[in-house]
């Protein structure tokens, strides 16, 4: 009865003990970013000289730990207006929604500074062009993503960050020619791991 007691005390103190632990190594973390989208520009258009006009927008990503090094990160963003050109002429602007999925390995050897690189894919959906003629563009783009970055933790749970992405983006602009986006991204914003 005692050695039964005894166990059952041990156990549950082990379960408690594993509890904390995995409380203290909560998976999830998120990210609010500026980001800076600089469009590649390249184009089969020729002498069209089809270009998108760099923006900055607002990012958000969240973050699953499978272990401390081994990362998936969805990246997220409301739909934004791309102007488009031709020469010095815009076209119009399409909304284009670009979600990214990257697979990341966060190094954590360097104390408070966490530095990270990932790849993964980028699905681009090109919403509704403007209301006073815009350019018919393609519906979907998917193309592959890329990133280097670093937390650098502040305390537990707060820290900030430094984010850089290359991502392939491109479509056709309706009776002009192929525009690959492509942009680099650069991006500064607060980290929080719960």
């Amino acid at each position: 009865m005692k050695k039964t007691l005894l166990s059952t005390l041990i156990l549950a103190t082990l379960g408690m003990a594993s509890a904390v632990a995995s409380a203290q190594e909560n998976p999830w973390m998120v990210r609010a970013r500026a980001v800076s989208v600089e469009w590649a520009n390249k184009d089969t258009a020729g002498a069209a000289g089809v270009w998108a006009k760099d923006k900055t927008i607002p990012e958000v990503d969240i973050s699953y730990f499978f272990t401390k090094n081994i990362a998936a990160e969805l990246v997220l963003t409301y739909p934004q207006n791309v102007d488009i050109y031709s020469g010095p002429t815009k076209l119009g602007h399409v909304k284009a929604l670009p979600p990214s999925l990257l697979l990341q390995y966060h190094f954590t050897n360097f104390g408070q500074v966490k530095p990270y690189v990932g790849a993964g894919i980028n699905l681009t959906h090109f919403g509704k062009n403007d209301s006073y003629g815009g350019p018919a563009v393609d519906k979907y783009s998917v193309g592959y993503a890329a990133q280097v970055g670093v937390d650098y933790m502040i305390d537990k749970h707060w820290g900030v960050n430094l984010d850089v992405k290359y991502l392939q983006i491109g479509t056709n602009v309706n009776g002009i020619g192929e525009l690959r986006l492509n942009p680099v991204t650069a991006g500064v914003g607060v980290t929080y791991k719960f």
